[in-house]
């Protein structure tokens, strides 16, 4: 049950009243080409959900809404005959799911929006968090049904961390499903966040009438259908309630009762509370049916946060300290969040996708990856609609752009335009599942190799190389990884392989305090040493003791969770 917490009480009225402060000034296109201006036109944001909660479905309507797109595709059925937009690879068309996150950017109301895709089920989680590094705000998607599912958790858990606002859309709303106020309930006490509704439904399922927008005071009617536009949708405001009593009966003065009792339990509208990643608006409708999406766009470009700031660290005579980088600093900066190969099958390229922190990017200019000082030379940077590709003229802090690249470009990859320094917080986990990798057509040696190489580069999966010679080594958070770098393998590399199960079950990166050091631990434990694909050392283990026996050991090597950390400690050490 919804118990009301001590606040103001709600009625129509004191809706009304929070809901005004929900509107943010609407930002024309500036006649200033200030980098300032231009960067509080960027919204950057992630849709976030459980699998099948209508993640992918509603980011093609949004994208169809702001006329990025002519028709959505369809993710129903495995065998359709169009595809989400979003969802680019083979082996995504075949199962209706999405294994890789996309980028899309598109225009609305005077701004540049750009919008990331990512994929629902936990064993690319790994894909996600480092997509939700590369944001300013999140999309949370629920399925009515179901309410918070575990996923959902997750990766609510990781938006948490880092503070990124949250805006709720709850789907299937056509459908029979749980009661509104049951859902905020739990939204408030499974991720421990208030929730303040915008939107409101009038029924559910067969008798779903439409949603009451607390904005605009007005009640939208349902009508099913996946090709009809918003403004098709006909608007009754609230002051007809006679009018609207007759149309929907009981479900109408029921969805009114529930609002009420809902704005009374509910926090306020607090914009600093939402942007601190504290509080959450609530929409709710129908993605498949279009209904109750536009309202989640205007929210997007309303309330969610233009680029801000980003913490870097510099490394001073070996010593890291950390440099607060500004979007409106005249200085390009950015940092590599994605790696993806083969997104054009005829030219056998790869995409590195950058998040750009500060500065303006225009072709031509001179940039540096930071982690090796050397020159980047892109062959074309373009902006993202799915698959399809446009070239930059210009792009600002906020911005995702494409680098189209032929090696030597990795995933957290600083590349600025001269400042020495270097984002963080670009997670690579350690894996928990590895397999050894057996090729079929020992003709193909090369073919696996370059395959094993881009698809560790991308973050698809973790390979290693023992230092001792024999068969490469994936590693994985979960099992649908390997079956999809498999798939891959075949599909775009023409190189069938079989995936045996190992006797290692983790690793940790490892450094030292010197290289004496280092070349002890390896000399002591020879077959347990291997390199990854950005040629990073690692300890391989097959239990957690074993991590454990070899501190004790040597207690002068440090073993790293995360890559990052170790690649940092690498730099410190100079």
């Amino acid at each position: 049950m919804y118990v009301p917490a001590p606040t103001l009480q709600g009625s129509l009225v004191s809706a009304s009243r929070h809901a005004r402060f929900v509107l943010a000034p609407r930002l024309e296109p500036s006649v200033s080409s200030s980098f300032a201006a231009e960067t509080r036109r960027r919204r950057t944001f992630a849709i976030i959900s459980h699998p099948d909660a209508g993640k992918t479905t509603l980011t093609e309507k949004l994208l169809l809404f702001s006329g990025a797109i002519q028709i959505a595709g369809s993710v129903k059925a495995r065998k359709a005959s169009r595809h989400a937009t979003s969802d680019w690879m083979e082996i995504e068309k075949q199962r209706g799911i999405s294994v890789a996150s996309s980028v899309m950017q598109m225009s609305y109301r005077g701004h540049v929006v750009n919008l990331l895709d990512t994929p629902g089920h936990k064993d690319f989680s790994e894909d996600t968090y480092r997509v939700l590094t590369a944001v300013d705000s999140a999309l949370m998607v629920i399925d009515a049904a179901n309410g918070v599912e575990s996923q959902t958790r997750r990766l609510i858990e990781v938006c948490r961390q880092r503070d990124t606002p949250i805006i709720t859309f709850v789907n299937k709303m056509d459908r029979e499903v749980r009661e509104p106020l049951d859902i905020l309930d739990e939204v408030e006490r499974e991720l421990g966040m208030p929730c303040c509704p915008i939107t409101w439904p009038v029924g559910q399922g067969k008798s779903f009438g439409g949603i009451i927008n607390l904005r605009t005071q007005s009640m939208t009617v349902f009508e099913a259908g996946s090709e009809r536009r918003p403004e098709e949708f006909e608007t009754i405001p609230l002051t007809e309630k006679d009018r609207l009593r007759a149309r929907f009966g009981q479900a109408f003065d029921d969805a009114v009762e529930g609002m009420e009792l809902a704005q009374g339990a509910s926090a306020a509208w607090d914009h600093e509370a939402f942007l601190a990643g504290k509080l959450t608006p609530v929409f709710f409708g129908s993605g498949v049916n279009n209904f109750g999406v536009m309202e989640v766009l205007d929210a997007v470009v309303d309330m969610s946060p233009p680029p801000g700031p980003r913490k870097s660290t510099l490394i001073v005579n070996r010593q890291p300290q950390e440099k607060t980088v500004q979007p409106e600093d005249p200085g390009f900066s950015g940092v590599v969040f994605k790696v993806q190969a083969n997104m054009d099958a005829n030219h056998r390229d790869r995409i590195a996708f950058v998040r750009i922190a500060s500065g303006r990017y225009t072709p031509g200019m001179k940039l540096k990856v930071q982690r090796t000082a050397k020159e980047l030379r892109p062959t074309s940077v373009v902006t993202f609609m799915s698959q399809r590709r446009e070239a930059v003229d210009e792009a600002y802090a906020g911005d995702i752009v494409g680098f189209t690249t032929h090696g030597g470009v990795q995933l957290g990859d600083t590349i600025t335009d001269g400042a020495s320094l270097q984002f963080t917080g670009l997670p690579f986990f350690a894996p928990e599942m590895f397999m050894t990798v057996v090729l079929k057509n020992p003709l193909r040696t090369k073919q696996l190799q370059q395959g094993l190489m881009q698809l560790g580069e991308e973050g698809a999966i973790q390979v290693f190389k023992p230092e001792a010679g024999g068969n490469m080594l994936l590693g994985a958070v979960g099992q649908l990884q390997f079956e999809v770098v498999q798939h891959r393998l075949a599909t775009e590399y023409d190189c069938e392989v079989r995936l045996e199960g190992c006797q290692y079950t983790g690793a940790r990166w490892i450094t030292a305090d010197t290289p004496q050091e280092l070349r002890e631990f390896e000399n002591a434990y020879p077959l347990r040493m291997a390199r990854d694909a950005a040629d990073t050392l690692a300890y391989l283990c097959t239990s957690p003791y074993d991590v454990r026996l070899a501190q004790e050991r040597f207690p002068k090597i440090h073993f790293h969770p995360l890559r990052e950390h170790a690649g940092l400690a690498l730099q410190t050490a100079g």
